[in-house]
């Protein structure tokens, strides 16, 4: 271990002597340090924008005049996602999905208003983030600090000398890895921490133990990325005979990484799962509410035994000797077989996009990026399950709103002359805002097993392989 130690910190000084090493050393920080700015004030700006426009939506939904509580069901909801907290760090799908919903009676619609369809067209080609910069950039830093650092002694012969002064070649990767790790991580993970205490002091109002524990979690998250990069980046340089050789490797291992994998993996997941259209969407669910039955319709099966059964039971003949107002009823029952019919689609839809997102999943036990990649987004709360998530905690608060106002249509409005009648706008101020639960770590844990798994992986081959690949490398 002292060897190690000694070679590692042979190696810090070999680096800071590198001037090319230091420049790139300050410009990568600026770049971060930049990314970090503009990921706080945009997550500030936006949801400052976001709460704002939520509280006016409250505001003139409690400000509604007596109304019929149907059309108050029509008069809808709109519902605003926040960014999360460390949306800053890493925008994952972000730019991409919607930031509200419009909540209404009836129907089950999209989230809109998304960054990507107001941008230029300049969005596709990415967004400047902590986590791209260190996700892209840091292994080219780590590359570019490493690939000679066993190939450069094998090509002036100094490791034939260490090795018979008894240094094992496990030894001297080791302590190399231990040196451009160590070094990379004084580098960036400060940086890191700098922009976590950036978002503490800037959105103070998200502070929470999850937000912490997230935090905590990212910084291990990138330690393991420079790990896995250090130690590809020394036992690529070991195994080359010229320094030049192991760099040509390097930057095509980055290549393929980061940029065609990616590519290759989201096509054929598309092509292996494809997804359905909005319109055909929408005409499934139409089709199959279609076969469930039309409370407009009075000869439909299903509402006629619904209605069958409601008089048996309240003992009656008529819909007018009911103790409350049958239609009222009748639009519950019809919110309750519609919103079944939804998330029955709904789920089916992001099954196939989970799918498509799998395939990318099972390529990151073999691609450190991708495993990277979905973790971060995973960590950060920007992935798709937490999208998902605030779909179905908003769709839920629509169904729960109509059918507290269909409630109040069954039970506060008489059957005669009904649409002519008024409840008092008090009861409406009686529902809470809608506000998004945000998860835990544990549970977006639990909901990307195969990212847990493949980062589980990597620590493991990491420890493990790395000593038997350096003792397969040789002196010459």
């Amino acid at each position: 271990m002292e060897k190690i130690l000694i070679i590692a910190k042979n190696e810090w000084k070999i680096l800071a002597r590198n001037k090319i090493a230091v420049f790139l050393i300050m410009v990568f920080s600026g770049i971060l340090l930049l990314a970090a700015y503009v990921g706080l004030d945009l997550t500030s700006k936006q949801n400052e924008v976001r709460q704002k426009y939520q509280l006016e939506v409250q505001d003139q939904w409690m400000s509604q005049p007596d109304r019929h509580p149907h059309r108050v069901a029509h008069y809808g909801y709109l519902a605003f996602r926040e960014k999360s907290a460390l949306s800053f760090f890493d925008f994952g799908i972000e730019s991409f999905v919607g930031n509200s919903v419009f909540l209404e009676a009836h129907r089950q619609n999209t989230v809109n208003l998304s960054e990507a369809g107001f941008s230029n067209g300049m969005l596709r080609f990415g967004e400047l983030s902590m986590a791209m910069v260190l996700q892209l950039l840091t292994p080219l830093f780590i590359f570019f600090i490493g690939f000679s650092t066993v190939a450069s002694l094998r090509e002036n012969g100094i490791l034939k000398i260490m090795l018979t002064q008894g240094i094992s070649m496990k030894t001297i990767v080791w302590g190399k890895i231990v040196g451009v790790f160590s070094f990379t991580a004084a580098v960036f993970l400060p940086l890191i921490l700098i922009g976590f205490i950036g978002e503490l002091l800037w959105n103070s109002q998200s502070v929470s133990t999850d937000i912490f524990i997230r935090g905590g979690t990212i910084l291990l998250l990138y330690a393991v990325y420079f790990g896995i990069c250090s130690s590809t980046a020394v036992l690529v340089s070991a195994h080359s005979k010229k320094a030049g050789h192991a760099l040509i490797s390097l930057i095509l291992i980055w290549m393929f990484s980061a940029v065609i994998m990616p590519k290759m993996a989201q096509t054929i997941g598309t092509k292996l799962y494809p997804s359905i259209s909005k319109l055909e969407f929408e005409r499934e669910i139409e089709a199959d509410l279609s076969q469930e039955g039309d409370s407009h319709n009075p000869d439909d099966p299903h509402y006629a035994a619904f209605k069958a059964a409601t008089l048996a039971e309240y003992g009656v003949d008529s819909v007018h000797k009911l103790p409350f107002n049958y239609s009222g009823y009748v639009m519950a029952e019809g919110e309750r077989i519609s919103a079944s019919l939804f998330n029955r689609h709904f789920d089916r839809l992001i099954h196939t996009y989970q799918n498509q997102n799998s395939f990318a999943e099972i390529l990151s036990f073999i691609n450190p990026y991708l495993m990277i990649r979905n973790a971060s987004i995973l960590v950060a709360g920007t992935d798709l399950e937490h999208y998902v998530d605030f779909q179905k905690q908003a769709e839920a608060y629509r169904y729960q709103q109509t059918q507290w106002l269909n409630h109040i249509h069954t039970y506060e409005i008489k059957a005669q002359n009904d649409k002519a009648q008024r409840v008092q706008n008090d009861l409406f101020k009686e529902y809470d805002t809608f506000s998004y639960q945000s998860r835990s770590i544990s549970w977006a844990a639990e909901n990307k097993a195969l990212t847990v798994a493949s980062l589980i992986f990597w620590i493991s081959l990491l420890l493990g392989t790395t000593s038997f690949l350096a003792n397969k490398s040789s002196a010459i």
